[in-house]
């Protein structure tokens, strides 16, 4: 019988759940920062004012601080400079979370100097003491939270022990992504599988500890919380039963492709049963006619923006590319929609003329020296996509969804990546959770990786997530990080 006070009690949290504590921590900081800032703020005015020569009793009669209502919006702007740290994994590292607190503050430095600069009367209201008190206060205690976080994450993270079962190439696939991830959201035991020949070998670093028949004594030898089942093939109905057994008992049951979706943010496709799509893409990832309907409007008040600003853009860019290399200053060509439903898609051309003199489709890579400097500098501020923001007002394309791909290259890829022709099932995006995730991808494994994420974005998508990747679009933008 299993002796259930050996296993650890573990506080169990799911993402969701991580991200709602790391919203709260980050809310309080930014509401205490902004009482911080507003203190000071008066204080700085009131010393500024005796500061003049006049008596106490005068300064008391003349002294007020008019706080304008923008100032109370501070927590909410800082929230939005952090979204980028809202992934578990992400927020879990310490040097990541200390880049992105960084980042924030440089971010919310240079908006601040910007608009400062556009204003008729900026320091009535734009206060730098305001601004500046708030960005270093909200720094530190976010911080100081953060560390406390990753500590607590770290050392619950640990108290997880997990088993996998079945040491093949799907177990193998999922110890080698942990192997990647620091620091470490579990703790991985080892492996148990019914081939003699693994037992007590290695797979990936971790320990083959016996065959499924004595899961249960491994489980209780071992102090296992956590099991996760990476056999793809036929499974053994006595397995099956000791896994049923185990669940029973407290441990929980998770399946490979479900850990590995957890703690990469893609979808396993190499290791995938025949009938995932159907299950995945018809039982699981249907979305609401609300989800559809508020897409669409976002979609279109985002592509009215993005039309205003390739407007305003559109004489710099096109003089920009003409002395560099002369006419045409756009670059059209056929991409697949949603469904395989061709469209003519237009960029403002990027590379030299003739790119491509035979006709055949070539993936971009990285140092692709057919990118001219000019087509360089729009690349990294993502300016040369501007004018698919028509794309998005007429139908075609979606602010957020996998990357438009050639008819070419699609057919070329469907035949050597399984589910390719999956991301089709969804609208191509200006921004994805691939193309926010995973940089350019010239070769069969590079595109592999980005399927992974497509599939992931599709099978998961929600408004929240759409606008979490909107948002980490514009720290690609404002941090010059694009591709």
């Amino acid at each position: 019988m299993t002796d259930h006070n050996s296993r650890p009690s573990l506080i169990r949290l799911g993402q969701l759940e991580q991200r709602v504590i790391l919203l709260l921590g980050d809310m309080l900081a930014s509401v205490l920062a902004l009482g911080a800032s507003i203190y000071i703020w008066r204080e700085y005015s009131w010393r500024a004012l005796l500061a003049t020569g006049i008596t106490v009793k005068r300064a008391e009669r003349i002294f007020s601080i008019d706080i304008q209502t923008w100032v109370y919006f501070l927590p909410l702007i800082w929230f939005v400079l952090l979204i980028e740290l809202y992934d578990p994994l992400r927020a879990a590292n310490r040097k990541k979370t200390q880049r992105g607190i960084a980042i924030a503050v440089v971010i919310g430095s240079i908006g601040y100097a910007l608009i400062f600069t556009t204003l008729k009367n900026p320091t009535a209201s734009l206060p730098r003491v305001v601004i500046g008190a708030f960005l270093l206060i909200a720094a530190i205690l976010t911080w100081l939270w953060r560390s406390y976080y990753i500590h607590l994450y770290t050392s619950q993270g640990l108290m997880r022990r997990v088993l996998i079962v079945g040491a093949g190439k799907a177990g193998a696939t999922l110890a080698s992504a942990y192997n990647e991830l620091t620091p470490k959201p579990f703790s991985i035991v080892g492996f148990v599988d019914d081939d003699p020949e693994k037992i007590g070998e290695k797979v990936e670093g971790f320990r083959v500890l016996g065959s499924n028949r004595y899961l249960m004594k491994i489980i209780e030898q071992e102090k296992i919380s956590d099991i996760v089942v990476a056999i793809t093939g036929s499974m053994m109905g006595s397995t099956f039963q000791t896994i049923l057994d185990v669940q029973e008992s407290g441990v929980v049951v998770t399946r490979m492709p479900t850990m590995y979706e957890e703690i990469t943010g893609r979808v396993p496709i190499h290791h995938l049963e025949t009938d995932w799509l159907i299950r995945s893409f018809v039982d699981e990832a249907r979305v609401s006619a609300f989800y559809e309907i508020g897409k669409r409007l976002v979609d279109i008040a985002g592509s009215i923006i993005g039309v205003g600003i390739f407007f305003l853009t559109f004489p710099l860019i096109s003089l920009a590319i003409v002395l560099e290399t002369g006419f045409p200053v756009f670059y059209r060509q056929e991409r697949l929609g949603k469904g395989g439903k061709p469209f003519m898609l237009y960029k403002f051309r990027t590379m030299v003329k003739d790119a491509e003199p035979d006709g055949q489709a070539l993936a971009a890579s990285v140092n692709d020296p057919r990118i001219t400097r000019v087509g360089n500098v729009l690349r990294k501020t993502r300016l040369d996509e501007f004018p698919q923001f028509f794309n998005v007002l007429r139908g075609e394309m979606s602010l957020v969804g996998p990357r438009a791909e050639r008819e070419q290259l699609v057919e070329a890829y469907q035949k050597k990546i399984p589910f390719y022709r999956a991301r089709l099932l969804a609208k191509p995006g200006i921004s994805g959770w691939a193309q926010s995730t995973h940089g350019y991808a010239s070769t069969i494994f590079g595109t592999s990786l980005k399927l992974e994420y497509d599939l992931y974005y599709i099978k998961h998508r929600t408004v929240g997530m759409d606008i979490t990747i909107l948002l980490r679009t514009f720290g690609t933008v404002f941090g010059f990080k694009g591709r």
